[in-house]
């Protein structure tokens, strides 16, 4: 199995989870906006050279944790978070 390490990168009003694979250079990220109090998840980005390793699905847990964690909802724009939120109906009290 795959080593993933995610790192959070918060610019105030916007910014990045990243997804850190064992021995690749190579970096997933999902991004998001603040608005209206809530995050927008507005892209999740995964190279060709680290996908296929359930990176992209990291990545959106990481921002659901931390909407758990720290008390915010998410706007899923992406295509990509809006399938995980729909196949995670205990996700539904954080979608904004």
């Amino acid at each position: 199995m795959t080593t993933v390490t995610i790192t959070r990168h918060d610019n105030g009003n916007s910014g990045e989870y990243h997804a850190h694979v064992e021995d690749s250079s190579h970096i997933g990220r999902l991004t998001w906006v603040l608005r209206d109090g809530a995050r927008v998840a507005e892209h999740t980005l995964v190279p060709d050279a680290i996908g296929g390793r359930g990176v992209a699905g990291e990545l959106v847990k990481a921002i659901v944790a931390d909407a758990r964690d720290h008390g915010f909802t998410i706007v899923p724009a992406c295509s990509y978070v809006a399938h995980k939120f729909d196949v995670n109906p205990d996700w539904s009290d954080l979608r904004a």
